[in-house]
């Protein structure tokens, strides 16, 4: 039996090889199609992008467990930390450009990689007409387009965090939805004109092991328009924006509070009325909360011989829905299930960035404030109040920050940052633990490294 496999396994063989020869193709044809197939690879190989950055830490805050928005609170007990704040790797595809020199669409997906676990920033698709080149659709987890601070990248934001507001109000940055964006292409002379509109969950961007979807029907409106400009010689280039947010999320509660005066003209929080009824199945009428911004921002760079001198600023007001504890926006899939308080608010932003020379240093100086409830302030805080009104409390406290920082560009891949973020809060003599200014200034030291 082996013999007659061996024999079958021969004959078979050399028939093979007396089809292959007879069929052979010369060697100069077949070097053109294998050149023409591994340029295509390569085409396609070049219209992705892998980049990504790494932001390692060190720590140091006036006082154990302060809650400092500088990479968050430090846990009970400690004061020291190192920490990686930002491990970013992001995918990008781009279609080849069509006979109107435009890519009609860009696929993008970016992952954040800490000591707290892996999660996902970006994932969405983003669609450019192709006739004109004028109008895309991006769809999926992206950036909130309001303001310049949110979307502006964490990879060249010079203080090392976004200012408190813009934490409380976007945690994360990012909203998953759909957005619409009107741009002239860059040969254009309309390019420096732009228009993003969008519906998204207003759930925000989720962290380590957490969700957010959305958990009621109603869909959150933002919008942002911006104009960019520079002189003839580019030594200086000039932005304005405009932005509004509005939205709201499902009413769980029946106890929602609006801010009001007892009959002593103290201020405090009134019971508001409203009616909703929910069956056991969860199905019936219920109420929305109003949450609602409008804000401004403006941008200033001076190429000199001193060095690049940039100004921005950004102010935001508006109404806030959140609980008693905190003036936060909703980051996770549940309702609010605890009273709400409507707050008036507003709150900014001011840098001034300047580089020395031509040298690798920056000098970087910035000034925000957060103020959660604009109709209280001082010892009106924590007030007590009459006519079954609630009291207003430490959620309620205005807060600014003065940040100082140095920074120097070790080569094109490399920054180093010292960073020393100086905090006050607002005082009242109503409040145990707030009738002085609490410790928690904080001193950061990072390396980024970007590829």
């Amino acid at each position: 039996m082996k013999k007659q496999i061996l024999g079958l396994l021969l004959m078979t063989g050399l028939m093979s090889n007396g089809s292959i020869y007879a069929q052979e193709v010369p060697v100069e044809d077949t070097i053109p199609a294998t050149v023409a197939i591994i340029r295509q690879e390569l085409d396609v190989l070049k219209r992705i992008k892998v980049t990504g950055y790494l932001q390692t830490q060190f720590q140091y805050g006036d006082s154990t467990g302060s809650a400092v928005y500088s990479g968050g609170a430090f846990g009970a007990g400690i004061d020291k930390r190192f920490m990686i704040r930002r491990g970013r790797v992001k995918f990008q595809y781009d279609a080849p450009l069509n006979d109107k020199g435009i890519s009609t669409s860009q696929y993008v997906l970016q992952f954040d990689v800490t000591e707290k676990g892996l999660t996902i920033k970006d994932a969405y698709a983003k669609l450019t007409d192709k006739w004109i080149g004028w109008f895309s659709l991006t769809a999926g987890m992206q950036n909130r387009p309001f303001g310049f601070e949110i979307p502006y990248s964490s990879s060249l934001r010079e203080s090392p965090e976004r200012g408190r507001m813009s934490q409380i109000l976007f945690p994360g940055e990012r909203d998953l939805g759909a957005m619409i964006t009107i741009q002239g292409p860059k040969t254009s002379n309309w390019n420096w004109l732009k228009l993003e509109a969008g519906l998204f969950n207003g759930n925000g961007a989720p962290g380590a092991g957490a969700s957010v979807a959305d958990f009621d029907k109603q869909k959150d409106f933002i919008g942002h328009i911006s104009a960019i400009r520079n002189n003839k010689s580019e030594t200086v280039k000039y932005g304005l924006g405009v932005s509004y947010y509005s939205g709201g999320y499902r009413i769980d509660v029946d106890s929602i509070y609006n801010i009001s005066t007892d009959a002593a003209g103290n201020m405090g929080y009134m019971l508001a009325n409203i009616t909703h009824t929910i069956d056991l199945i969860g199905i019936g009428t219920r109420e929305y909360t109003k949450r609602q911004y409008i804000g401004a921002d403006g941008q200033l760079n001076i190429d000199w011989k001193p060095g690049m001198t940039v100004l921005r600023a950004e102010y935001i007001q508006g109404e806030q829905p959140a609980s008693r504890s905190s003036s936060a926006s909703p980051n996770s899939n549940q309702a609010i299930t605890s009273n709400l308080y409507n707050r008036n608010f507003n709150g900014a932003y001011f840098y001034f960035l300047q580089s020395i020379m031509q040298s690798p240093w920056q000098v970087i100086a910035k000034y925000d404030w957060y103020d959660p409830n604009t109709d209280v302030t001082g010892n009106e805080i924590g007030t007590t109040v009459v006519n079954g009104l609630v009291k207003t409390n430490a959620t309620d406290l205005k807060y600014t920050t003065i940040g100082l920082g140095l920074a120097y560009r070790w080569d094109a891949n490399v920054k180093l940052t010292a960073y020393y973020d100086m905090v006050t809060n607002e005082t009242s003599n109503k409040l145990s633990g707030y009738t002085k200014d609490l410790k928690d200034n904080s001193f950061t030291l990072r390396m980024q490294v970007k590829f």
